[in-house]
């Protein structure tokens, strides 16, 4: 089998077998091909598409191209949720236990933010002393004790998306569904869960703004997930607005206890409450309503919160920090947005919303930087609003003052009246 005739296939049109696309990933993975011709085939895909039985082997061939993640010797069924990115995004810190408390496993590999997108392990290493980079025995002696482990992602898991998105990152050949879907749930599927739950944004602040876009994503990666054999589910979700009303690690992690104790605003609330259902439901725990009322009831009894506060625990992470969110280091500058005119609030460019957060020093933009926790926005006023002059549109907080004036210009641009 040579490259070459792999990409004139598929340059050709032609359908790709499982072997020849085992054999693409397979060179990807271990150096052989070089990335002139793997970027040709990452053009030819492009052009050319790939349908849903090529994109389940490719995405399986991915998922096997390094490490995977034996739950075998966890107790019960195993769950597990994934978003597609977006700003204000906490659900995992809200979701993972809610569904732990009623005793499903949630044994999860989860990733950190990259430019206006936030990731989890960062809220989570928000929370002094939090380790998010444990043996795989713990991972797994965490999740059957407390029923919940979130940590980073192995450095070998699906190790040919880490080579083939940096090519796509520099040839123009990112924005293509098969290879998105591949992506995401070659990674999802090295964990090995038995139900995956999918919630996929769309809007300004996501990586599919167009709704059509969306619903074929979601489709496919759903049928990926389930050509798999996992039962899977996808919910597109809003993210025209940022979700909640902070922006930033540790104002995150507050926002999200304070949604465990039953005080969450409707919408990230709501979202909340619509994934976990779900996941119990996957789960076998009841009929959808039947489940609905299950993780309400969780936020009002405090056993979700209590579930948080033990897998806090067990992950070696400051409980006092959960139990009184004041405790939580502040930034050292705070700022208010004034509003300047009367009017409703229209709508939010969430995207550029998320590049203020990250101007504040809550983000970065390579892998590499370092980012301030305690840097964020609090949005006072959000799409639907009624302002007035002079009220406070929102708060931000950095460690640096000088950080503000090019963010209030940023945050003020993405909002139309």
């Amino acid at each position: 089998m040579r490259m070459y005739d792999i990409i004139k296939n598929k340059r050709n049109g032609k359908k790709l077998s499982k072997e020849e696309i085992d054999f693409f990933i397979y060179g990807v993975t271990h150096g052989i091909i070089p990335d002139y011709q793997t970027s040709a085939l990452l053009m030819a895909i492009v052009c050319n598409g790939m349908d849903s039985e090529e994109t389940l082997s490719l995405t399986m061939a991915i998922a096997n191209s390094g490490d995977t993640v034996d739950l075998s010797k966890i107790n019960g069924i195993k769950a597990d949720k994934h978003s597609t990115g977006g700003v204000g995004d906490k659900t995992t810190l809200i979701v993972a236990p809610i569904v732990a408390s009623f005793g499903v496993k949630v044994a999860k590999m989860s990733g950190r933010g990259l430019g206006h997108t936030g990731g989890t392990i960062d809220k989570l290493e928000a929370i002094d002393g939090y380790r998010t980079s444990l043996s795989d025995k713990e991972f797994i002696d965490i999740t059957n004790k407390v029923g919940c482990s979130i940590i980073g992602q192995s450095s070998n898991l699906a190790p040919a998306d880490k080579k083939l998105y940096a090519l796509r990152d520099v040839t123009a050949t990112v924005d293509c569904l098969p290879l998105i879907v591949s992506s995401i749930m070659g990674k999802k599927l090295a964990i090995g869960a038995d139900v995956i739950v999918l919630d996929v944004k769309c809007g300004s602040g996501a990586f599919m703004k167009d709704w059509e876009d969306t619903v074929s994503m979601a489709e496919a990666m759903v049928a990926v997930g389930m050509g798999a054999g996992k039962k899977t589910t996808a919910f597109i979700t809003n993210m025209d607005v940022p979700l909640g009303n902070s922006i930033g690690n540790s104002l995150e992690v507050i926002e999200a206890v304070e949604t465990l104790r039953g005080n969450g605003r409707d919408d990230l609330t709501e979202v909340c409450v619509a994934l976990s259902a779900e996941m119990l439901f996957l789960a076998n725990l009841g009929t959808h309503n039947e489940c609905l009322n299950m993780v309400k009831r969780a936020l009002q009894d405090g056993s979700a919160y209590n579930k948080f506060v033990e897998i806090v625990e067990a992950h070696g992470g400051n409980v006092a920090l959960i139990k009184d969110t004041s405790l939580f280091k502040k930034a050292k500058y705070c700022k208010q947005i004034i509003a300047k005119r009367d009017g409703y609030m229209l709508s939010m460019d969430t995207e550029r919303l998320g590049v203020c957060s990250l101007l504040l020093g809550a983000g970065r933009i390579k892998k590499e930087d370092d980012i301030d926790y305690t840097a964020g926005i609090i949005l006072n006023k959000k799409t639907g609003d009624y302002v007035t002059s002079g009220d406070i549109l929102a708060e931000f907080y950095a460690n640096d003052e000088h950080l503000f004036d090019e963010a209030e210009i940023e945050f003020n641009n993405a909002i139309t009246y």
